[in-house]
C-alpha cells in the first residue's frame, strides 16, 4: 500500500483527466492551426476547457490563455505587465514568500532598474495590509502575490490590492498567483479584483506540461515569446492539446470546492489530532492556513533523513517547496523559526483523496521513526 502526500509538488491525474488525454493522443491529435476536420477537433477540445475553466473562475472562456507550465505564465504575467507599464513607472510590490517562478522575475526586473519592495510575512505566514498599503504609491505598476504558500499553506489577503490600489490612483496591475489555490479554495476573479490569475493542471488532478493565466478582458501585457501567435501571441507554439484536454477534464471533475475545503479542514484536523500526544512533533502551518498542506517538523532527525524512512515505508512527502531542493527553506527562515526546526521541517500536502487510514497510518510511521531514527541535527 502506498501512501502519497506530496500533493503541493504534484498531483495523481485523475481518471477524468486520462481518459480525455488519450482521446487527445489517439483520435483528435490533430494541430488546432490546422483547417481541417482533425484541427478543429482539437481547436474545440482547447475552447471547451477554456470555458470549464472560467466557470470555476468566474471569468470569460477569452480571458483563459493556456502555457505550457506554471511558471511559464508566472513569468509572462510579471515581465509583460512590467514591461506594459514602464513608462508610468518602477515600484513593484510583491512579498518575501514568492514561489521562485515570481521570484526570480522580480530579482530580474530589479536588475533592469525596477524599485521592488518585498512585504514581510506577519506571524501566520501571510502578508499584513496595512503594510501593502503603505508601500503603494502613484508609480506601482505592478503587484504580485501568491494567494496560498505552497510551503505552509498561508493564506495571503489578496482581496485587499485592489482597493488599496484604487485608494492611491496607481497604476499597477494585479497578479495573483493561484497555483495552489485554485480547485481548492471557491475563488472568483471578480473578489480577487486581479488583472492576471495564473494556474497549473498538475496541481488538480490534470497532467503536468500545462498552465494557465487568466487575463481580464481589456489589459494588455508585452509578449516575451515569439513564434505562431497561439495564444494570443502569449504563448507561441503549437498547443499541448492532450495536455489541455486533461486539465479541462480535471476542472469539469472538481467536487464542490466549498464543500470539499470542510471536509479537508476535517482530515487536517483528525491529521492534528493524531499528531499531538507527540512531543518531537511541532507544526509550522498555521491554524487558518488551507488546510491541504500541513508543514512540520520532527525535532532531531534531519528533513532527508525522514523522508527516505518514510520512502523506504511507502509514505510520500517532501521537505517544502519542489522547486527548492537541497537548500534550507527560505519560508521558514523569513517565518523566525530556528534552523533546528527548520532542518527537521517535513511538508504533508494531502488532496480530496487522501483517507483517514492513510493519515492514520502516517502518524503511526513518524511515532516509529522517533523511536527508530538516532541521528542529531
Amino acid at each position: 500500500m502506498e501512501i502519497y502526500l506530496d500533493n503541493s509538488a504534484t498531483t495523481p491525474v485523475c481518471n477524468e483527466a486520462i481518459r480525455a488525454v488519450n482521446d487527445a493522443l489517439q483520435i483528435n491529435y490533430g494541430n488546432p492551426g490546422a483547417v481541417h476536420s482533425k484541427g478543429n477537433a482539437a481547436k474545440m477540445i482547447i475552447a471547451q476547457a477554456k470555458k470549464d475553466i472560467a466557470s470555476v473562475l468566474g471569468a470569460l472562456p477569452e480571458e483563459i490563455y493556456f502555457s505550457h507550465s506554471g511558471t511559464l505564465a508566472n513569468n509572462t504575467a510579471v515581465f509583460g505587465a512590467a514591461m506594459a507599464k514602464r513608462k508610468t513607472g518602477n515600484r513593484i510590490i510583491t512579498t518575501s514568500l514568492e514561489h521562485p517562478s515570481v521570484q526570480r522575475c522580480t530579482e530580474a526586473l530589479e536588475e533592469q532598474g525596477f524599485e521592488v519592495i518585498r512585504l514581510s510575512p506577519g506571524k501566520d505566514g501571510s502578508f499584513l495590509p496595512e503594510e501593502l498599503i503603505s508601500v503603494i504609491n502613484s508609480k506601482t505598476v505592478l503587484i504580485s502575490a501568491m494567494l496560498v504558500n505552497n510551503e505552509t499553506g498561508a493564506i495571503n489577503p489578496v482581496q485587499y490590492i485592489k482597493s488599496a490600489v484604487k485608494r492611491v490612483g496607481a497604476p499597477a496591475l494585479i497578479h495573483i498567483d493561484a497555483i495552489q489555490g485554485f480547485g481548492k479554495l471557491p475563488i472568483k476573479c471578480s473578489s480577487l479584483g486581479a488583472d492576471m490569475i495564473t494556474l497549473s493542471s498538475h496541481k488538480l488532478h490534470g497532467p503536468k506540461g500545462v498552465g494557465a493565466l487568466y487575463l481580464r478582458k481589456g489589459v494588455n501585457i508585452k509578449n516575451h515569446i515569439y513564434g505562431g501567435n497561439q495564444e494570443g501571441g502569449l504563448f507561441s507554439g503549437t498547443e499541448n492539446v492532450p495536455g489541455i484536454a486533461g486539465f479541462g477534464a480535471a476542472v469539469r471533475a472538481l467536487p464542490d470546492i466549498r464543500n470539499e475545503l470542510n471536509v479537508m479542514q476535517g482530515k487536517k484536523d483528525y491529521l492534528l489530532r493524531l499528531l499531538q500526544a507527540n512531543p518531537r512533533i511541532k507544526i509550522n502551518s498555521p491554524e487558518n492556513g488551507l488546510p491541504y498542506i500541513v508543514n512540520l517538523s520532527v525535532l532531531g532527525i534531519p528533513s532527508q533523513v525522514l523522508i527516505n524512512y518514510l520512502s523506504e515505508n511507502k509514505i510520500y512527502v517532501s521537505a517544502g517547496s519542489a522547486c527548492k531542493k537541497g537548500h534550507r527553506s527560505e519560508v521558514l527562515t523569513r517565518l523566525g523559526f530556528p534552523n533546528e526546526r527548520i532542518d527537521s521541517a517535513i511538508r504533508v500536502s494531502m488532496s480530496r483523496f487522501t483517507t483517514e487510514e492513510d493519515l492514520k497510518i502516517f502518524s503511526e510511521a513518524l511515532n516509529a521513526a522517533c523511536g527508530r531514527i538516532r541521528v542529531k541535527i
